[in-house]
């Protein structure tokens, strides 16, 4: 695989991962996932992590995938290039883990003291990422082994990062975020 399309493979893979966090802030409030409990002083979760937006941010991201699917080859053909389809549990896993991932980087954040929309460089970029390919690895290990190759995973690992902090940079700069992380 040509470097252009390893990176046009990656990027298509991870959508049903990019796009779970977003669907759950558009979605906004409901119940908070912790009701409010506290473990040693601290919020366990924080408001920010609600049922709704879990719910709406897995369903959403697994839609993509089912969409991605069907799409595939008609966009890989007009870009010449391969792109993957996703089982139906690939993309559940993907979104799934997505949200777990930021629910356990949450945890993570309070855990140190840090209050909802602080900064964790790194942490911030990559809990999603981690998230979804380790439930993407349960619900699908054939499909993830094949899909993600060491080249596949080095450009997410990569690329991720960056275009997590320019969206953000964005979607601040439209007041659509409070901080731009």
């Amino acid at each position: 695989m040509e470097t252009v399309d390893t990176v046009v493979w990656a990027l298509w893979a991870m959508l049903p991962a990019y796009i779970p966090n977003n669907a759950a802030v558009l979605a906004g409030g409901g119940r908070p996932i912790d009701s409010g409990r506290t473990w040693g002083g601290r919020r366990i979760l924080g408001d920010g992590k609600t049922w709704r937006g879990t719910l709406i941010g897995t369903a959403a991201g697994t839609l993509l995938a089912l969409g991605l699917t069907q799409s595939a080859p008609a966009v890989g053909a007009a870009l010449g290039t391969d792109l993957p389809t996703f089982p139906l549990r690939a993309g559940l896993g993907l979104a799934f883990g997505a949200m777990l991932g930021d629910i356990g980087a949450s945890f993570l954040k309070r855990r140190t003291g840090r209050e909802r929309g602080a900064a964790f460089p790194g942490l911030d970029q990559l809990d999603f990422v981690v998230g979804a390919l380790l439930c993407g690895f349960v619900a699908a290990p054939s499909w993830f082994t094949a899909t993600f190759t060491l080249p596949v995973l080095v450009v997410v690992l990569v690329a991720t990062p960056v275009l997590h902090v320019v969206t953000n940079g964005i979607a601040y700069l439209l007041g659509l975020k409070n901080e731009p992380w």
